[in-house]
């Protein structure tokens, strides 16, 4: 290997070889009968949506604040109304003027009426990106825009349907406790046509879910604030004492999940202490388990029908619940539908992480949400304070691929940002932590306009890395059109879309300084360079199943090589200064950025380039 005006000794220098050989010593007990993740999740491509902000396809279902109420805090405010879409996302909703309320907290009040239809509408969209899975945020009925407070799990939102009035109707029918009383909703029978019309595009759909708590319009916890200690349920949570309707106090108080807002499932027969870093033993209320459990098969196999069912879960916070539970969903998830997908979100958010080898094996989860991956790479791509070098970032990913048996990598969401984080774009233009202080309401230096050329630059890159790299890639919902924004809330724009014109997105009310205007709407250069690199991945099935060996980790230049016996690519970074020479060895290939060809055992790249090079003929 040369670099400018030097040889550095041997032509390898060094080789770090990552083995993945099929055969793994398991970590916790397999289960023998669904040992192994499905086979279609090593080759997706996710893509994630909030349905909320996603697309409205249909004005006749937008929300009202009667299906609000919680959310809202108590009645609407006067004049509320849905947010236009294209509207400045900084600009106070005229609602809002003057009702006390910090510019953030509305924003939790607003809805822009981001429905199912839409994600329909949009489809041949996803299709032509060249995406493979759709990872929905949850759309069970709830009244916050997140819907991680469920009013019922076992139904869609009747905001994402065509007929909310009728939906309501219709869930008041019903004993929720009962499946056999269980009817299907508007909105409901709108999703079963999303899944079809999925499948009809050889794509899967996963559904999300929070099995460790729900919202307090729950009809089981309505049912105890009601029938108190007599109510059915009361079990199903862990309620501290009732209220005392003889005293002005309200002395309800019971375990939430960060707050009251969000109220515990009760965790039953815990041996273990839990810690943000360990998981812990026990089950959940049985009852409580039973529902859900009957809520799974429900969309797994509706109406007994595996083929009209979506393609498995991702659980909200599964750390935090037992892991008893979890080895009995998984043989549950798996004798209903043995390539369903389970996918975990285990703590990420700290400098110290929760090892996912806890739960990504054959007894728990197929893979997990696998920010783990994403944190040192934007450390080596990007400006960010806690830089690192090559040979560090190697380091870091090999130490996160020991927490995950062999075969489960290649199944491992690879996230970047979703809805819990910046926004890509966002967080290599700020230099600091990847989500401490990351929005402007923390943070009145937080840069959240329109990012820089080096920004563009350094985050193709990092994209090129993502979509070449083992595990499965996933796209935050707007990702690829361009979109920019702090933490949430601010990762939550409504897309931008390319049929609409935006107002520009100026910041003047909530941070100080002159006015800056910028133009917002659809980056049509950004969106081809995500489907090059999304359909190179799909036609070159090495990058998703192919084994990896990193070839250089030098200050600033990375290289490795993914291969089987029938291909072989080479994927080479320069982050340096100046241009840097690579060595490879003497072969015919292509670069698939570009389709130049190369002939010869050296390539120089410009500063912050890359290349990716598919051998042509030989040896893999």
């Amino acid at each position: 290997m040369k670099r400018n005006g030097g040889t550095i000794q041997g032509k390898w220098l060094f080789i770090f070889v990552v083995s993945f050989a099929f055969g793994f010593s398991s970590l916790h007990a397999q289960n023998k009968k669904f040992p192994l993740p499905p086979e279609w999740s090593k080759k997706a491509v996710w893509y994630q949506i909030f349905v909320e902000r996603f697309y409205n396809g249909d004005t006749t279902n937008d929300p009202k604040p009667k299906n609000m109420y919680v959310a809202l805090a108590g009645d609407a405010p006067k004049g509320w109304t849905i947010t236009p879409w294209t509207q400045n996302w900084y600009a106070s909703d005229s609602w809002a003027k003057g009702n006390g309320k910090s510019f953030a907290d509305n924003l939790q009040s607003r809805r822009y009426g981001g429905d199912l239809q839409g994600v329909i509408d949009k489809l041949d969209y996803l299709a032509d990106l060249g995406i493979t899975a759709i990872y929905l945020n949850p759309i069970n009925d709830a009244p916050s825009l997140h819907k991680y407070d469920a009013r019922h799990y076992h139904h869609v939102d009747v905001n994402f349907g065509p007929d909310p009035v009728g939906d309501n109707k219709i869930m008041e029918s019903e004993n929720p406790n009962d499946p056999t009383t269980w009817k299907w909703t508007s909105a409901d029978k709108l999703f079963l046509k999303l899944i079809d019309e999925v499948h009809k595009r050889h794509m899967r759909i996963i559904m999300d879910y929070s099995w460790n708590h729900t919202g307090t319009e729950f009809w089981a916890f309505k049912d105890i604030i009601k029938n108190k200690e007599k109510s059915a349920y009361k079990d199903w949570y862990t309620v501290y004492s009732y209220d005392n309707p003889n005293t002005p106090e309200n002395e309800f108080k019971y375990a939430g999940w960060y707050g009251e807002y969000l109220p515990e499932i009760r965790k039953v027969d815990v041996t273990s202490k839990k810690d943000l870093y360990h998981p812990y033993e026990g089950n959940i209320n049985e009852g409580a388990k039973q529902h859900i459990l009957a809520v799974t098969k429900r969309w797994l196999a509706p109406n007994g029908d595996t083929t009209k069912g979506i393609d498995g879960y991702r659980l909200d916070v599964a750390d935090f619940v037992p892991i008893g539970f979890w080895r009995d969903y998984r043989t549950f998830v798996k004798n209903i539908k043995p390539d369903a997908y389970i996918v975990g979100e285990i703590q990420w958010w700290m400098d110290k992480v929760m090892p996912p080898a806890y739960f990504v094996n054959g007894e728990v989860f197929d893979a997990a949400m696998f920010y783990h991956i994403y944190r040192p790479a934007r450390s080596f791509f990007s400006l960010a304070s806690q830089s690192i070098d090559a040979r560090q970032l190697v380091d870091s990913i090999q130490f996160q691929w020991k927490n995950v048996e062999v075969p489960f990598r290649y199944s491992m969401m690879n996230v970047s940002s979703t809805h819990d984080t910046p926004r890509m774009l966002t967080s290599f233009f700020n230099h600091g932590k990847f989500k401490y202080m990351a929005k402007p309401y923390e943070d009145s230096t937080y840069k959240t306009g329109k990012p820089d050329t080096e920004t563009y630059s350094r985050l193709k890159l990092y994209l090129i890395h993502q979509f070449t790299n083992v595990g499965a890639p996933n796209v935050w919902n707007g990702e690829e059109m361009g979109m920019w924004g702090a933490n949430d809330p601010d990762c939550r724009k409504p897309l931008w879309w390319k049929e609409y014109n935006f107002q520009p997105e100026t910041r003047n009310n909530i941070q100080a300084g002159p006015a800056v205007y910028d133009p917002v709407g659809f980056n049509q250069e950004w969106f081809d360079f995500y489907r090059k690199l999304i359909h190179l991945r799909n036609d070159n099935p090495v990058l998703a199943t192919g084994k990896i060996d990193f070839i250089t980790a030098e200050g600033k230049m990375l290289a490795y090589k993914r291969y089987n016996k029938d291909a072989c690519v080479y994927v080479l970074f320069n982050l340096d200064a100046s241009a840097q020479t690579f060595i490879i060895p003497k072969n015919e290939y292509i670069n698939l950025l570009d389709s130049t060809k190369i002939t010869g055992e050296t390539i120089k790249l410009a500063p912050l380039s890359a290349a990716i090079l598919s051998q042509v003929k030989g040896n893999y």
